[in-house]
């Protein structure tokens, strides 16, 4: 239970008090009316004694009582009725609320932090009221009239006569058969005369004289002149005397309005009501004789209509508006509060405590007597005493009734009597005795209406008594309480019992049994007490040692749902709230669900419409359980209470909205237009769109490339305030700058709602809600900052969405768009909409509707609120210094807060004739058309893509670029030339520089600027430039990205550029696959060569898989492009002109290649021509292609070998050798194949044209298309070891030293020789050396050496070289030199001349190295004998 604010022994003595009753003459009552009082109303606050007080008891031992209070009541002859009752404690309760600003307790258990009222006021003051207004019974004498004061004014013309006539009345009343009620204590009550003087206005002298009267009559401990209304009234009007009277009256005349208004009216309910019946002698200022009770109902029927509540109602707040205003006690004195307090101590000390010793003294006589008679005398004693007290019943009978009456004279209700009485005084050792006594005889009579009485109040007495000399005997209790519910079927004294039992537990920290005992009671009969019970009980659980609170909110919940049901809805709201500490949070969703419900409704009944919305809203937002009519229901009401408590304050700032959820993180922010779809064959550029997913690596691949041309367009560097394009910022892109839109651009903000609930919910009207700030960042003054409202559409355009349906549990997207008209700062704040249900949805049914609450009304009229929700974007976790690694901070998210800038133009790209599939290093012509949608000019037109390789606009010069063929689809993209017949198989030569197409100017390759006329587009303007493209060398599907970059002509602060992107999807299928050999030929050649030439072996294969269509591939032209080499002329392989190749065949064609005369600048390209027609190698787009994959194949190798260029600054002279040496090997020459596929599609027959190209970097080294996929190594195990850094010097391999000196054998072919004439026969040979390198060479020839296997021996026979066996030479760079041999052979056979071994070694060298047997053919020579 909750703390009370007196002790338990307190509330147990003040609830048991000598009753005293009091009837008062008219006059006397006029007087004390003069204080808008009753003469027991006057009384009452004085009616605590404020001294001990004696007495002996009937051992005649001094007994003290303490703190002693007497109740002073009006005589009512009739006993109230329980309707009456009942109204009486619901005001009471209803009245008594929570104190405004009152701390609550703080009570911790476990996990849990409760704010709990430590008090309950309203539960004391039902107690006490309950109590108090208890109708007296025949069973026990508690609460039975002692005592009567008899009050007459000194003002009556014969008081004395006054006073006989109210004895007389008082006689009647008593004693008379015609009244039941009031009950008396004992026949001969004892009477106390008071002589009431009006000092204001009656004589004193008279007063006096009639007192003394009064004394010789009735002695002078029988009466009393009390004085009062000594205050002058037009005296001192602003002196403040206190008014101890209100706090007593309160509680029967009901102050507070609200609990009226918030009574409701039901059928169950209306015999809770009360016409204004309370106090009503009051009002009436009637004397008080045969005087109603003040619970006495108007309606003997007990119950009334709704038009009688609402008559009493009214008539009830009229009295209260008369009472609330009127003071008590106006006419009386300090003087006169301490005279009547005189007056009660007066009476009490010599009046009533003498009375009542008397009586407890012969009450005992009576009871000693009876003691010392023999049982079985006693009980025919009984029986003469009682006569015939009850009709012969069976003994079962008399256990199951509680009908049993004794006569008032029956010795066992004396024995009752006399205990009531020590009771009342305090003396609880004789009580309990006298109790004890008289509950055996009751029981021993079945009377058990009679025993249930004695054992409570013997339970309270060893509870009261001092020093505790036996335990509480709870027990006693508990059966009395059984008793009175069960058997006697009384409720009301049950209450009391548990009351009090309750109290006793609790104060002995029992609260486990307190709160069993409290619940026990609540049944369907009074919803206001099982309310208040509940309560307490909950109460109980959570003060025990170890708190529990589960089982408290439990209660907490019971008690408030009993509440609701009598009507205490403020009660009702405040036990919900509690227990919503404890389910809050906890996952228990539909407990939750439900309390939130009630609290909402209660609240809006309460017309707390801030707290129905906060709880109605609690409901939408968690994730429900419920089933969706509920949901549908909940969500109804919540829009209903929204409704009313938006109308409260129309004007006010838009409120934020629960409903749909909204994923701020998802927010999308796209800054531009949508992009165009595709025409016929024009297709735009597909640029960005929020329909892309986002893609880390490719997002990262456009800031490489935009970061790529801004280096070149800035000479090698990026600015420092450079900032890449975002046209999309999501929760992956970089957002904490502030991006930049452009004026007059619309901005489309990506919003993620989610509907959570499993009903449809449609908002309207939907827009974003912004904050703009005008700059003008040409001038340096800032405008005003703006707020969305109606007139500013001239800054900033708002689309709204009309209507946006999210289907149950959806998750949708809603696209809004923003129009800046002016430059600025744009602050995107959140969204803005009318939330509504879809009508008809959900069914009502089983929706119980409240009052106030009428949720059909919505349903058919769509009910919506107009609210908010904001955008609040969390950024990212800052992760860099040491203090953003301990703490937790994150990082600004400005993607809803662009700078809107000043106008930039607006680049469309459209291309005609984009493939989508090509063979591999297929040529095909399109178009690009770049079109300037904006109102300013564009100008520096560039594209940066990862794939030069993939397409080009033609040469720097308009020579170079074949003009565009005409719609015939066998014309040729390339630039082509009728070839003479004669010239077949020979190079056709031309030269062209690198630089004319883009390359070797320092630039970076993958920039390419884009051709525009005058290098300007004009607004509107639009401009078609042809486009040629390379199918990759690598078959499958490739994404190739071009990245447009353009500038404004004015330059501006905020923003320097704009780029457009394109990705184009091309899938390319396997064409050829070319490998190439180059090798040195034997023959040193003419002089034109300088000794130097080369033989050329190209493999074509056709790989081509016939799903394509392609039928067969022509190689029309095989063309050099070398700076050093160039094709001579085609060895005649095979017979045929044509080089045809159908699917999987192959074809070997072999060229002579010579070196160049020409200068190092420009690249030679030679023409070996197959077909009619020659292509001009050296023009576009043929030479475009092969000088970008030139340059690729060049950054290919510069990254490989870039790796090892630490190790080649070891020994830098060792190096510059090995640099010759190597380069003697080394050969620079490329070859491009073209070549044209027949392709039958759709029946008709189409030509292909393309070109491969080879890179032939090493003399012997093949050389393939497309470089090879590498096999992956082996796994190998892993070394936990550092191996020691010495570093080896790279030694030249034997293969590149072999190429150092090249040797040719010059000699006849056979010769003739007559043996019989001469039997030597002897061969002039020459022996040519040529130094293949730069540097000066020492060669040494030697001739010792012999064929040592023995299978050359018997193929070639042996001979003799003649002369010097070993020559030693010093061959200059690319030095030639010629050595005369003679071979000795002595008969006739074929001899292999190769015999000669040529060692060579650079000058500073130590070391000699073979040169390798370059005439892998043997040197075959034939002696013929004549």
């Amino acid at each position: 239970m909750a703390q009370c604010v007196q002790s338990v022994q307190e509330f147990i003595q003040d609830s048991f008090v000598p009753l005293v009753a009091a009837l008062c003459s008219e006059e006397a009552e006029r007087l004390t009316r003069r204080n808008n009082l009753s003469f027991a109303e006057l009384v009452r606050p004085f009616c605590r004694l404020t001294s001990e007080v004696h007495m002996r008891d009937p051992n005649n031992q001094l007994h003290i009582i303490k703190n002693l209070k007497i109740a002073v009541n009006n005589i009512i002859t009739h006993p109230p009725q329980p309707g009456a009752i009942r109204k009486l404690l619901h005001d009471v309760v209803s009245v008594s609320q929570p104190a405004e600003g009152l701390v609550a307790n703080v009570i911790t258990a476990g996990d849990y932090d409760l704010n709990i009222s430590a008090t309950t006021p309203w539960f004391e003051s039902y107690r006490e009221c309950f109590l108090q207004s208890m109708p007296a019974s025949d069973h026990e004498f508690l609460n039975h009239y002692v005592a009567c004061m008899l009050v007459v004014s000194s003002s009556e013309p014969d008081p004395v006569e006054q006073f006989l006539k109210l004895s007389q009345e008082q006689h009647r009343i008593q004693h008379s058969s015609e009244y039941s009620y009031p009950k008396w204590f004992i026949p001969n009550t004892l009477k106390y005369y008071v002589l009431l003087h009006d000092v204001s206005t009656g004589e004193e002298q008279r007063a006096d004289s009639i007192y003394e009267e009064m004394k010789q009559r009735y002695g002078t401990q029988g009466c009393y002149l009390l004085k009062i209304n000594s205050r002058v009234s037009n005296r001192g009007a602003d002196e403040q005397i206190p008014d101890p009277w209100s706090q007593y009256l309160q509680k029967n005349t009901i102050q507070n309005q609200d609990s009226y208004e918030d009574y409701t009216v039901s059928n169950k309910n209306t015999d809770h009501l009360i016409s204004d019946g309370i106090d009503s002698e009051i009002k009436d200022g009637l004397s008080n004789n045969f005087k109603a009770h003040p619970l006495q109902l108007d309606h003997p029927s007990g119950s009334l209509d709704s038009t009688d509540y609402m008559k009493a109602s009214t008539s009830l707040q009229d009295s209260k508006k008369s009472n609330s205003g009127t003071p008590h006690g106006a006419c009386l004195t300090l003087t006169d509060h301490d005279r009547i307090r005189q007056f009660i101590q007066e009476f009490t000390f010599r009046g009533l405590l003498p009375h009542i010793e008397k009586t407890i003294r012969q009450l005992n006589d009576q009871l000693i007597s009876r003691k010392g008679l023999s049982r079985s005398l006693f009980s025919a004693t009984k029986k003469w005493f009682s006569g015939s007290k009850v009709p012969e019943k069976s003994i079962n009978e008399l256990k199951n009734t509680s009908g049993l009456l004794y006569p008032p004279e029956a010795p066992e209700l004396q024995i009752r009597k006399m205990a009531d009485l020590c009771f009342l005084v305090q003396h609880y050792e004789l009580a309990y005795s006298c109790y004890h006594t008289a509950k055996k005889d009751f029981l021993n009579d079945q009377a058990m209406l009679y025993a249930a009485g004695a054992l409570e109040m013997a339970a309270v007495s060893a509870f009261l008594q001092p020093g505790a000399p036996r335990p509480y005997p709870a027990h006693y209790m508990e059966t009395a309480i059984q008793t009175y519910r069960d058997i006697c079927k009384n409720m009301v004294l049950a209450e009391r019992c548990v009351l009090l039992s309750a109290e006793i537990l609790k104060s002995q920290s029992k609260y486990s049994e307190a709160a069993a005992l409290l619940i026990r009671l609540t049944s369907e009969d009074s919803d206001l007490r099982s309310a208040l019970l509940l309560e307490q009980a909950a109460h109980c659980f959570i003060n025990m040692k170890s708190p529990m609170v589960r089982k408290f909110a439990f209660h907490m919940i019971l008690a408030g749902h009993r509440f609701s049901k009598a009507g205490q809805k403020k009660h009702a709201l405040r036990c919900y709230c509690q227990a919503m500490q404890v389910y809050k949070g906890k996952g228990w969703s539909l407990a939750e669900d439900h309390i939130n419900f009630t609290i909402g409704r209660q609240s809006f009944t309460l017309r707390q419409l801030d707290n129905a919305v906060s709880a109605f809203r609690h409901i939408l937002i968690n994730d429900s359980k419920q089933p969706p009519a509920q949901q549908g229901a909940f969500l109804r009401e919540y829009l209903y209470v929204y409704k009313n408590a938006t109308q409260l304050s129309p004007d006010g700032p838009l409120p934020q909205l629960p409903l749909p959820y909204i994923n701020s993180s998802a927010t999308r922010v796209f800054f531009g237009h949508d992009r165009r779809p595709a025409e016929g064959e024009k297709q735009a550029a597909t640029h960005v769109s929020l329909d892309q997913e986002y893609d880390s690596e490719s997002s990262q691949q456009w800031k490489e490339l935009e970061e790529q041309v801004v280096s070149v367009i800035n000479k090698g560097t990026i600015p420092s305030n450079f900032q890449p394009t975002q046209f999309c910022l999501n929760r992956y892109s970089d957002n904490s700058k502030f991006p930049l839109a452009v004026i007059e651009e619309p901005i489309t903000v990506e919003v993620s709602f989610r509907n959570p609930l499993k009903v449809p919910l449609l908002l309207t009207d939907l827009s974003l809600l912004w904050k703009f700030q005008p700059k003008d960042f040409s001038a340096k003054h800032d405008g005003e900052t703006k707020e969305q409202g109606t007139c500013d559409e001239d800054m900033v355009g708002t689309e709204a969405i009309a209507e946006f349906l999210i289907s149950s549990e959806e998750t949708k997207v809603a696209r809004l768009k923003l129009f800046p008209h002016q430059t600025g700062e744009l602050h995107i704040l959140g969204v803005v909409y009318n939330l509504g249900s879809v009508q008809g949805a959900v069914s009502l049914d089983g929706i119980d509707p409240s009052i106030g609450l009428q949720t059909g009304k919505f349903v058919s009229n769509g009910l919506s609120v107009r609210g908010r929700q904001d955008l609040e974007i969390q950024g990212p976790r800052l992760n860099n210094t040491k203090e953003e690694k301990t703490s937790i901070k994150y990082g600004p998210d400005r993607r809803l807060d662009p700078i809107i800038t000043e106008e930039m133009p607006l680049l469309e790209v459209f291309f005609i004739n984009f493939p989508t599939g090509l063979l591999c290093g297929e040529i095909r012509k399109a178009y690009v058309e770049f079109v300037n949608v904006s109102k300013c000019p564009l100008t520096a037109l560039k594209v940066v893509s990862k794939h030069p390789e993939f397409f080009t606009f033609g040469g720097n010069t308009a020579a170079l670029t074949p003009l565009s063929p005409s719609a015939s689809e066998n014309c040729s993209a390339y630039k082509t030339v009728v070839t003479d017949p004669t010239s077949v198989r020979t190079a056709l030569l031309s030269s062209a520089s690198s630089a004319d197409f883009g390359l070797g100017t320092g630039g970076s390759p993958e920039v390419i600027q884009v051709p525009l006329p005058d290098a300007v587009l004009l607004p509107g303007a639009s401009v078609q430039l042809p486009m040629w493209l390379r199918g990759p060398d690598e078959e499958g599907v490739h994404e190739i990205n071009f990245l447009f970059y353009y500038e404004s002509i004015k330059k501006h602060s905020k923003m320097c550029h704009r780029v457009l992107r394109h990705t184009a999807v091309i899938c390319t299928s396997r064409s050829l696959h070319i490998r190439a050999t180059v090798c040195r030929s034997n023959a040193l050649g003419d002089e034109e060569s300088r000794g130097d030439n080369m033989l050329l072996f190209v493999d074509v294969e056709n790989i081509n898989t016939s799903e394509t269509g392609v039928k067969e591939f022509h190689i029309v032209q095989v063309s050099s492009n070398s700076k050093h080499w160039k094709l001579q002329k085609s060895v005649n392989i095979s017979g045929d002109k044509d080089t045809k190749l159908a699917s999987r065949e192959r074809a070997k064609l072999c060229f002579k290649a010579v070196r160049c005369k020409n200068s190092e600048e420009n690249y030679t390209f030679a023409d070996i021509v197959f077909g009619n027609e020659q292509i001009i190698s050296s023009a576009s787009p043929c030479a475009d292609f092969f000088f970008q994959s030139l340059s690729s194949e060049f950054k290919r190798t510069h990254v490989q070998s870039h790796t090892h260029a630490s190790q080649r600054a070891v020994k830098q002279s060792f190096d510059e050798t090995v640099r010759l040496i190597q380069k003697c090997s080394e050969v620079d020459l490329n070859i491009v194949v073209l070549w044209k596929a027949y392709v039958v599609e759709d029946s008709k027959q189409l030509i292909l044209e393309g070109q491969h190209h080879v890179t032939l970097n090493t003399v012997g080294k093949e050389a393939f298309s497309f470089p090879q996929k590498q096999d992956l190594p082996e796994t190998v195990l892993l070394k936990f070891f550092r191996p020691e850094n010495t570093q080896v010097p790279a030694r030249p391999t034997p293969e590149q030293l072999s190429n150092l000196i090249k040797t040719s054998l010059h000699y006849p072919e056979s010769f003739n020789h007559s043996f019989h004439q001469k039997s030597l026969c002897l061969v002039p040979v020459t022996l040519l050396l040529s130094n293949c390198s730069q540097a000066v060479v020492d060669v040494m020839i030697d001739l010792r050496h012999k064929p040592t296997s023995s299978e050359a021996l018997e193929i070639h026979g042996s001979f003799t070289w003649l002369g010097q066996t070993q020559y030693k030479l010093q061959l200059k760079g690319q030095e030639v030199y010629s050595l005369q041999l003679k071979a000795c052979f002595v008969h006739t056979g074929v001899y292999n001349l190769g015999t000669p071994r040529v060692f060579a070694k650079l000058v500073d060298q130590a070391t000699l190295f073979e040169t390798s047997q370059q005439n892998s053919m043997p040197a075959l020579i034939i002696i013929n004998n004549i």
